[in-house]
C-alpha cells in the first residue's frame, strides 16, 4: 500500500512539473473604446492588455476600469492606412508636421489614462514612412513609452527608428480574429502557442468581438495545463525598460486615493 501511494505521488509530481509554464504569451485587445460592450471584455478575469482608442465614448472609462483591476493599458493610436480607410478622431497622417504629430500624440495620451505604451491602429501607410515615424519615436522616447508594432505592413520602419531613439519596440506575432469563427480563432491561437514554445514568448492581437470574448473565456483558464503562461505586455519588455504610465496618471491616482 505504501509503495502504491509513493508511486501515485511520484506520478502526480511528474505531471505537475510537466505543466509548469515554459513559455509566455501576451494578448493585446485592440479597438477598445467605441462600444459599451468593450467594458465586458475588460472584466474578463485574466491579465489581458487593453489597447484603447483615443477620443472615443468609452475609452477613458475602459482605461480606468482596467487599471482598477490591475490590468495594463496601452494607447491604440490611429495611423493612416494605405487603403484610405477612415481612421476616427485624433489620427496621425503622413502630411502632418513634426509639431502636429507630437501634439496629436500628446492629446491622445491625455485622453487615455494609465497608458504605458502605444500600438498602431491600422497604419499600413504611416508606419512605412521615415520622417513621421522618426518624429513619433522621438516623442515616445521623451515620454518613456514603449511601442508594439501591429505589423500592418511588412515595410514598417518602427524598429529602425525605435532603435535610433532608444524606444523599446516589440512586434505582434499573430492576429487572433481576422476571421471571427471559433474554428478560425482556434487555428490562430494554436499558432500563437507554437511560436511561444519555440521562442519562449509571443504576442497576439485580438479585438472586442463576441466570438473573441467567448473563445478567451473558454480557453484561457486551461493555458497552464499546456505549459503556457498568459502575462501582461510589460512582462515581455526588456528588464532595462522602466514602465511609466502616461496621460492623467498622477491626478487620477490622487483622486482615487
Amino acid at each position: 500500500m505504501r509503495l502504491l501511494t509513493y508511486l501515485l505521488l511520484s506520478l502526480l509530481s511528474v505531471k505537475l512539473y510537466a505543466v509548469e509554464p515554459d513559455a509566455r504569451i501576451a494578448i493585446i485587445i485592440d479597438d477598445i473604446g467605441y462600444q459599451k460592450s468593450d467594458l465586458k471584455l475588460v472584466d474578463l478575469p485574466f491579465p489581458l492588455t487593453y489597447a484603447v482608442l483615443p477620443h472615443t465614448p468609452y475609452g477613458a472609462q475602459a482605461a480606468r476600469q482596467a487599471f482598477a483591476q490591475q490590468k495594463e493599458v496601452m494607447l491604440h493610436m490611429p495611423m493612416e492606412a494605405s487603403n484610405g480607410k477612415a481612421l476616427g478622431p485624433g489620427a496621425l497622417t503622413s502630411d502632418m508636421s513634426k509639431q502636429q504629430v507630437q501634439h496629436t500624440l500628446e492629446q491622445a495620451l491625455a485622453d487615455i489614462p494609465y497608458a504605458i505604451g502605444v500600438n498602431n491602429h491600422m497604419g499600413s501607410l504611416y508606419t512605412a514612412q521615415e520622417q513621421p515615424m522618426a518624429w513619433m519615436m522621438e516623442y515616445l522616447s521623451h515620454r518613456q513609452l514603449f511601442f508594439v508594432d501591429s505589423l500592418t505592413t511588412p515595410n514598417s520602419t518602427a524598429a529602425k527608428y525605435a532603435r535610433h531613439y532608444g524606444v523599446t519596440n516589440l512586434s505582434r506575432h499573430v492576429f487572433l480574429d481576422n476571421v471571427q469563427t471559433e474554428a478560425a480563432i482556434t487555428i490562430q491561437f494554436e499558432q500563437l502557442l507554437a511560436i511561444a514554445r519555440k521562442r519562449h514568448s509571443a504576442i497576439a492581437i485580438g479585438h472586442p468581438y463576441p466570438e473573441t470574448y467567448r473563445f478567451l473565456r473558454k480557453n484561457l483558464p486551461v493555458l497552464r495545463q499546456q505549459g503556457i503562461e498568459l502575462v501582461s505586455i510589460s512582462a515581455l519588455l526588456p528588464t532595462g525598460h522602466n514602465v511609466v504610465a502616461a496621460g492623467f496618471t498622477a491626478p487620477a491616482i490622487s483622486a482615487a486615493q
